[in-house]
């Protein structure tokens, strides 16, 4: 049974391995224009960060940088935005790639994708009030929310 955490936050909250998790937390917050929790940042005698963490509404995206002998565990990340189009300009700025451009998506919305410097496979929905469903792929509509996911996972792997 999952329980909600006293202090309010999120009962699930991500966490990515990353090479240079400080410039990770810089790129998340300038893309999404948030605020880390600097109190969460945990640094090594080294300088690696075991722990940083950026609070993204409810939900805490926390870090780490990888360590010799660890993988890197980049993450399949959802995030609602109030634009995807602005969230993936600011983003190819600074290095990320745009997987999916915006789309209509079902329930009045819009979905794009960007894959970050750091391999990490970002969904970004935005509201579209009295936007249409789009027809599905299967019924002759448009294939790019899955064609653009399903190529950039296979060049992953």
């Amino acid at each position: 049974m999952i329980l909600n955490p006293p202090t309010g936050a999120a009962a699930l909250n991500p966490f990515v391995i990353v090479d240079d998790a400080a410039g990770f937390v810089t790129f998340v917050c300038e893309v999404f224009d948030v605020t880390e929790t600097a109190e969460a940042r945990t640094p090594m005698p080294d300088g690696k960060l075991i722990h940083a963490e950026v609070r993204m509404g409810t939900v805490d995206l926390m870090a780490a940088d990888r360590l010799d002998g660890w993988p890197a565990r980049p993450g399949l990340l959802q995030v609602w935005v109030r634009s995807a189009a602005e969230v993936l300009d600011r983003a190819a700025t600074r290095g990320a790639t745009v997987v999916t451009p915006p789309v209509p998506f079902y329930g009045e919305s819009t979905l794009a994708r960007l894959l970050d410097p750091w391999g990490n496979l970002w969904w970004l929905y935005s509201p579209a009030p009295g936007q249409p469903d789009p027809v599905p792929a299967w019924e002759g509509g448009d294939d790019i929310v899955f064609s653009t996911l399903d190529r950039t996972l296979k060049s992953l792997g």
